[in-house]
């Protein structure tokens, strides 16, 4: 399956919700408010937010002021026009062999978005591209989480470093980063233990994590990805905030996507925190996470003819 295939796949639920709206304005000569009011509350329920629904909806306004513009116009254009406006600058790029070996790229996030899951998948992506990679379980504190990632690398044939139970996350760490030298190894990428973004002392573990990095290699952690759960909508905007004041992000990976209506919550993120999309999660299955597009999300969530989905 394709990559767009898999955005319309993974937004689904979200484009369903919106096309019912959206097909009652568009081409409506008389520009109903009864239908326009229905809209935006569907811009609101998949998590556009205010600004951006406003926006959308103000674009539509606009153009139907000049009647000979409105009559045919396709109204999934007009709101794409403006989200993608919004969405500029938001794809993360990443080479397909780092400049710098090994390019160390840190998950962090609160419990239970994904970090686990992912961090396997990006190994995963990156063996497929041809570039080596190393995961290092650094949750050393949640129950089976060292297991859950050894189980992923096993099925996966990845290479990984662990610690035991209880250990020290930022010995793992460094034992991890040694291992990526002395093997010659592209990427390193580490999964770090979920915790709550307002207790300072777990905060503190990765202030920890990052010094010990940092004296093997000063620019160290070249990405710091915050990994966000996209079916829980824009209520992750004030995490967001939290980890980018405390550690310092460089990016986002916004995981389960597929099955949610949110689809617009992946806007309400990077309007808020202009932060690059690295990565989306749309399945459950290793490739299934894939690099952000933009005219990709646009055609998955917005699609200008209802055809049907490409094999």
């Amino acid at each position: 399956m394709g990559i767009l295939s898999k955005f319309k796949n993974g937004f689904r639920k979200g484009s369903d919700l919106l096309q019912g709206a959206l097909c009652k304005v568009s081409g409506n000569k008389a520009l109903d408010e009864s239908d326009l009011l229905e809209l935006e509350e569907a811009l609101y329920e998949s998590d556009f937010g205010v600004e951006s629904t406003e926006e959308i909806i103000g674009k539509i306004k606009e153009v139907h002021r000049s009647e000979k513009a409105f009559k045919g116009t396709n109204i999934n254009e007009i709101a794409r026009e403006v989200l993608r406006r919004i969405l500029e600058d938001s794809e993360g790029i990443l080479e397909s062999i780092p400049k710098a070996r090994p390019e160390v790229i840190c998950l962090v996030g609160v419990n239970g978005s994904g970090k686990t899951t992912t961090c396997a998948k990006l190994g995963h992506r990156f063996k497929e591209i041809g570039s080596s990679s190393l995961l290092a379980a650094c949750d050393t504190f949640r129950a089976a989480a060292t297991e859950q990632l050894q189980n992923w690398a096993d099925r996966l044939d990845l290479q990984i470093v662990t610690g035991h139970h209880g250990s020290d996350s930022a010995a793992v760490a460094f034992d991890a980063y040694s291992a990526c030298e002395s093997r010659e190894i592209d990427r390193l990428v580490i999964d770090t233990a979920g915790r709550l973004h307002v207790k300072d002392n777990l905060m503190e573990e990765l202030h920890k994590l990052k010094r010990v990095l940092q004296k093997r290699n000063p620019d160290s952690p070249h990405h710091a990805w915050l990994v966000v759960d996209g079916s829980t909508g824009s209520n992750v905007v004030d995490q967001a905030r939290v980890f980018h004041q405390k550690f310092g992000l460089t990016g986002l990976v916004i995981t389960k996507l597929d099955g949610t209506s949110k689809g617009g919550a992946l806007v309400s993120i990077f309007r808020s925190m202009r932060l690059p999309i690295y990565f989306v999660g749309l399945g459950e299955q290793p490739d299934d996470l894939v690099p952000f597009s933009i005219e990709d999300y646009l055609e998955s969530i917005l699609p200008v003819d209802n055809t049907e989905l490409d094999s």
